[in-house]
């Protein structure tokens, strides 16, 4: 079950890419999505806790990034269009309260995606982050502005 749902999710990232809709295209999607998940995903996809992944975890999470980044691309635009470049870039260490490696992961890889910031390193619990306007040294508010929503809607994947 773990496999078809990935599979329909790789399916419909490959037609949102592709257009028009042909069907050696839809075809070629297809056979290429079920290659990926029958090479990546074992036959049932865990976690380091052994509970499987919540596919609905991840879609619920997907318009938290979307607003994200939205905001973060709205917040750099600003300050490139603005003729001062009001920027006080500096690297700052971000404590998580996620547990899971690969919660971490998502948390690291969403930071990085987002303008403004890059995921320099994890050690542990805490990442540290090249942010391009530090506007508090405090690990604990900066990583509130940093991952915000992110973090706790990462809890639920």
């Amino acid at each position: 079950m773990q496999r078809l749902q990935w599979g329909f999710v790789l399916f419909i990232v490959w037609l949102g890419l592709t257009n028009p809709f042909h069907p050696q295209e839809l075809l070629a999607g297809a056979i290429i999505s079920a290659a990926l998940v029958w090479l990546t995903i074992p036959a049932r996809a865990v976690n380091a806790e052994n509970q499987p992944w919540s596919l609905i975890g991840l879609l619920t999470y997907f318009p938290v990034f979307l607003k994200a980044l939205v905001l973060a691309n709205i917040d750099v635009a600003s300050r490139v269009l603005n003729p001062r470049l009001p920027i006080n870039p500096g690297i700052v260490r971000v404590p998580t309260k996620l547990t899971l490696p690969y919660q971490r992961l998502i948390l690291a890889n969403s930071i990085t995606l987002t303008p403004g910031t890059i995921t320099l390193e994890m050690d542990n619990q805490d990442i540290y982050i090249h942010w391009i306007a530090v506007e508090d040294a405090d690990p604990e508010r900066a990583g509130e502005t940093i991952k915000g929503e992110m973090e706790r809607a990462i809890t639920r994947i």
